[in-house]
C-alpha cells in the first residue's frame, strides 16, 4: 500500500514495513508521521541502527532549520518518539512530529546541536533499553519515561 494523503488509503492503515520501504524510495509523500501505536514499536526498532541516508521525508514545517538529510534509523526513533508523544499529549507535539526536527541537541539547553554520527548509538541504545525494560508492563505504565533522559540529550 502506498501511502499518501488521499482518503482511499488513509495513514493509520500504512504499516511499518511499507513506511520504510517508501522512505528509503523517497516516496512517502505524506505530509505528516503515520497514525502508528505502542503495537509498532518493536518494528520501528529493528530499523534504529540503519544509517544510511534519506533526503524525502516528512519535516515539520515550523522549523526553521532544514535537515537536508536523515539516517533511517534516527527517523525510524523520531517516530518512536512521535507514538510517545502522542500518547501523553506532549507539549511540544506539532501534528504528530515530537519535536521540530528528527535531530537531538544537549538537554542542558540552547540549540547545540550534536552531530548525528555521534548521537545515533547513544539514541538507538537509549530507545531499545527504554523498550526493553519495560517488557511485560502496560505502555500506559511507562509512556510518560522519557528515553533520552539519562543521556544528556533531548530532540531539538
Amino acid at each position: 500500500m502506498a501511502c499518501n494523503n488521499n482518503e482511499e488509503e488513509p495513514l493509520q492503515n500504512v504499516e511499518v514495513e511499507n513506511y520504510i520501504a517508501l522512505l528509503v524510495k523517497g516516496e512517502y509523500t505524506a505530509m505528516d508521521l503515520p497514525d502508528f501505536t505502542e503495537a509498532d514499536i518493536p518494528k520501528l526498532l529493528t530499523y534504529r541502527n540503519k544509517t544510511e541516508k534519506i533526503t524525502n521525508f516528512p519535516r515539520n514545517m515550523i522549523s526553521s532549520y532544514f535537515n537536508k538529510e536523515c539516517s533511517l534509523g534516527m527517523y525510524a526513533l523520531w517516530t518512536i518518539e512521535s507514538i510517545r508523544a502522542v500518547a501523553i499529549d506532549s507539549e511540544y507535539l506539532i501534528g504528530k512530529f515530537p519535536s521540530q526536527n528528527p535531530v537531538v541537541k544537549e538537554r542542558s539547553g540552547g540549540f547545540d546541536l550534536v552531530q548525528e554520527e555521534d548521537a545515533h548509538p547513544i539514541v538507538a541504545q537509549a530507545y531499545l533499553e527504554w523498550w526493553q525494560n519495560n517488557q511485560g508492563r502496560s505502555f500506559e505504565e511507562f509512556k510518560e519515561v522519557d528515553p533520552l533522559l539519562d543521556t544528556g540529550l533531548s530532540w531539538h
